[in-house]
């Protein structure tokens, strides 16, 4: 219990809890993104894939609520910690120094707390379906025979909103300028950032970033007929 206050409390433990929830939520968006890519296969793909996660039961919301948790700690201690250092910070420098500091890294907490807006809203169009009750009835029967819920259609009809589909493209642009600093502070913080691979480090997460940016964007954007090349293959 000692080990833990002093977590919250200590600025080292703080940087410590903000790497933790850092990787856990990166390997949760980079897994997400991969079953997401399953859209641009035959509808058998993606909803064999929402069969297998349905099929946790009751651990799948013990993960989301895991997961919802690192959000809310994550971003709670970038708040605290933003407030902590602009309190350290003494006044009357003739030089502004956080100007050496990046813009994705100054604007890290209003970037989390509109990534946590975003990520309640996907739980309730998508997860809780609020608004689409009708969703929760539509079935695909797998080639197995089996009769599941139908993601495929769901994520389809979800994303042929403009409205959504520019909001969620919003939101996962701000994601990816969040983990463009996020990925070298959070590997700073766990004590293995050192100046041999530094650089390979931030050329890894711009190009990381980019890569989700855009592969998560040609969903919404293929739905919507955006991207012709992509569209042909959405199975309407």
């Amino acid at each position: 219990m000692n080990l833990l206050a002093s977590l919250f409390q200590s600025s080292i433990g703080k940087k410590l809890l903000m790497a933790f929830t850092g990787l856990v939520l990166f390997g949760f968006v980079t897994g997400h993104l991969v079953g997401n890519l399953q859209i641009f296969l035959p509808p058998e793909k993606i909803n064999a894939y929402g069969l297998l996660l349905e099929s946790l039961g009751g651990a799948l919301w013990l993960i989301r609520l895991f997961l919802l948790a690192c959000v809310v700690i994550h971003i709670w201690i970038a708040i605290q910690l933003t407030i902590e250092n602009r309190a350290a910070r003494p006044t009357g420098y003739g030089v502004d120094h956080t100007s050496r500091a990046t813009l994705a890294s100054r604007v890290m907490a209003r970037t989390g707390i509109v990534v946590l807006a975003f990520l309640v809203f996907h739980l309730a169009h998508f997860t809780i379906r609020i608004g689409h009750p009708e969703w929760s009835e539509h079935s695909y029967r797998l080639a197995s025979g089996t009769a599941v819920r139908d993601v495929y259609t769901m994520v389809v009809q979800g994303f042929s909103n403009v409205g959504v589909s520019i909001f969620y493209i919003i939101a996962v642009g701000l994601l990816s300028y969040h983990l463009s600093h996020g990925i070298v502070s959070m590997v700073q913080s766990l004590g293995l950032k050192n100046e041999r691979w530094t650089r390979g480090l931030e050329g890894f997460a711009v190009i990381y970033c980019w890569g989700y940016f855009l592969l998560n964007a040609a969903i919404p954007l293929a739905i919507l007929g955006w991207l012709p090349v992509l569209s042909g293959l959405i199975h309407r």
